[in-house]
């Protein structure tokens, strides 16, 4: 797909797409001849970027940027440009594998906790008859240097075609910005924060009814009460961004 519309949401610049067509688009990346990144910024990344201005380079450099989240749909309905809809990362994720395990090529898990992986692997290829996981690493290791440079050589030497980082943000965009001339192989690189942890069981997804209502960030407060401060950003990011919409001309 070319000439995609981004659209401008506080300053980050999400591609207007469907969940459908932004896996037709990270499919037509996977079989190009540069390492292409795909980041899924929520409403929690958007306002780190409106707080610290020089992350905004580091999201909009990505080849597809898609909204992972209710909030960033709900911004930029509010600016008066909306988007086509939420593109769950975890969602774009699985799509990949499935198209992955169709055409045969090789994927590579990097991130968690070490074992999520590999479990995540187990699964994923119990799932997805004929997907190909040629490699796995944790994520527990220095993202610069000899270990970083070590990864990346298992990587290139898996041969995989996709590589999941979820390394958690913005480590894990920072990572595949930093490597992404070092990488041999793996055209496609997929940030996905803790989507590993869920695809390994580790941790339970919403239920649907939350993710239908856009209170999958509710759900995830009422398991986890630590996450308080973060799930703070998004009512901060929302009344900005009517504050931005009315009155920031």
């Amino acid at each position: 797909m070319t000439n995609i519309e981004k659209i401008n949401v506080r300053g980050v610049y999400f591609d207007n797409v469907t969940p459908e067509e932004a896996a037709k688009v990270a499919e037509e990346l996977m079989h190009g001849e540069k390492t292409a990144a795909v980041f899924t910024p929520n409403a929690e990344i958007v306002q780190l970027c409106i707080e610290e201005p020089r992350y905004f380079d580091l999201y909009n450099s990505a080849d597809l940027v898609v909204p992972d989240g209710a909030g960033v749909v709900k911004a930029a309905r509010i600016l008066g440009t909306p988007l086509a809809g939420k593109v769950a990362g975890i969602e774009l994720g699985e799509r990949m594998l499935s198209v992955a395990a169709k055409s045969g090529e090789g994927v590579y898990f990097l991130g968690g906790k070490p074992g999520i992986a590999e479990t995540a692997a187990k699964n994923m290829t119990e799932k997805y008859p004929g997907l190909r996981i040629v490699g796995t690493h944790d994520g527990y290791f220095q993202k610069s240097g000899e270990e970083s440079d070590a990864v990346v050589a298992d990587i290139n030497k898996s041969g995989a075609k996709l590589l999941f980082v979820c390394l958690g943000v913005p480590v894990q965009e920072e990572w595949v910005r930093a490597n992404a001339d070092k990488l041999t192989c793996a055209p496609l690189c997929l940030c996905l924060g803790g989507s590993l942890d869920v695809y390994a069981g580790a941790v339970r997804r919403a239920p649907k009814i939350f993710i239908k209502l856009s209170l999958e960030w509710f759900y995830r407060l009422c398991k986890e009460p630590r996450r308080i401060g973060r799930m703070m950003k998004l009512p901060k990011f929302i009344l900005g961004t009517y504050a931005a919409r009315f009155f920031h001309k």
